[in-house]
């Protein structure tokens, strides 16, 4: 059965994108990196928020332009949105619910990961007690602004049990299972 991973890069003070959804800080970052090389293979679907969805994008101006991974993967991808546009897009199923999502998600991922991308969608799954593993790119660079890998204000605590590190020359990845 497929599991639900939430994979981003982080700055070290804890946001994925910069101030107003800004990716560009990101491509300082992207190079070589084993445990993200690997994480393409693994995944058999996507399950995207909106804002990631229709937001900036780290390779705008190459080829890798709206490619996710930058072109090291292609497979499903599910957009979950309260918008969902009139004329179709290629290649993309728009969703608005969340269990209708992550069950059609799951059935197209063939038994390997759902990757999901995008910070609200993530807590939605949490919240929703779906979410099996999140693997976390620690970027050495400090931010300031923008949105945090995971914002619930009031507080949550979420215990984790970490299940792998390992460094690159642009990050370091630490692989976490929900422990619920």
């Amino acid at each position: 059965m497929s599991k639900m991973l939430y994979s981003a890069t982080m700055s070290l003070d804890g946001f994925i994108t910069g101030a107003g959804g800004d990716m560009s800080w990101l491509t300082d970052y992207l190079g070589p990196d084993p445990t993200a090389d690997t994480l393409a293979g693994e995944i058999g679907a996507l399950l995207v928020g909106h804002r990631t969805f229709r937001g900036d994008d780290p390779h705008r101006g190459t080829d890798k332009e709206e490619k996710p991974f930058g072109g090291a993967w292609s497979g499903p991808q599910f957009v979950l949105t309260h918008h969902i546009p009139d004329t179709p897009v290629p290649g993309i199923t728009f969703v608005d619910d969340l269990d209708g999502g992550v069950a059609a998600a799951k059935a197209a991922a063939g038994g390997k990961y759902v990757n999901i991308l995008g910070a609200d969608v993530a807590r939605q799954c949490l919240a929703a007690g779906v979410l099996d593993e999140i693997l976390v790119f620690v970027a050495p660079v400090m931010l300031g602004d923008g949105v945090r890998l995971f914002d619930h204000p009031g507080g949550t605590r979420v215990r984790l049990e970490r299940i792998g590190v390992a460094e690159a020359p642009h990050a370091t990845s630490i692989r976490f299972r929900v422990a619920g």
